[in-house]
């Protein structure tokens, strides 16, 4: 296992995936990024310590510039747990997932997320063909986490939004430009 990308054990596997069978090929849009680079928060959102501090960008979400980071809403050890936040590339920014392993099955729906003002969702034509790599990832999923992939992504995003989506809205909004 690559233990030097992260500090988070789920990432160093998903990175050793990654490395095997390719950047976005087993999930549409998606490929982890370097760990922990605010390059994207700062350019378009803001580089105020106090917002930069508490996320952690990890991976593009679509190959237009959107990006998922860990939001650090606490002082939990286990950074795995911690909410999955999309900065889209056009706007936006929303809770997707309550940790790292609801986003690895929302992955596994193998689309691109979509992110504007309003929300983040993701969708995909029934006969729309899966990425090489789907399959593999489904069994790594599996194998290590005992999960499925997402069949109906909207119930995980639902879940998130529930949550912790409007404390996620009320902590962003004095960053936002």
């Amino acid at each position: 296992m690559d233990i030097t990308y992260s500090p988070v054990t789920e990432l160093n596997l998903l990175k050793d995936l990654q490395d095997r069978i390719g950047y976005e090929n087993f999930a549409d849009g998606f490929g982890l990024t370097k760990y922990g680079d605010i390059s994207g928060l700062v350019a378009g959102w803001s580089g105020d310590p106090e917002f930069t501090d508490l996320l952690i960008p990890f991976a593009q979400a679509t190959g237009g510039g959107s990006f998922y980071a860990l939001w650090k809403l606490d002082d939990r050890a286990d950074l795995a747990t911690l909410p999955v936040v999309v900065f889209g590339d056009e706007g936006g920014q929303h809770v997707v997932a309550r940790d790292l392993r609801e986003l690895f099955q929302l992955l596994g729906f193998d689309t691109e997320i979509t992110v504007d003002w309003e929300r983040a969702y993701y969708y995909r034509d029934e006969d729309e063909p899966h990425s090489d790599g789907h399959d593999e990832y489904a069994a790594w999923l599996d194998q290590h986490f005992g999960l499925p992939v997402a069949v109906d992504p909207d119930v995980v995003l639902a879940a998130a939004q529930a949550e912790l989506g409007q404390r996620f809205t009320d902590w962003v909004r004095p960053f936002l430009p």
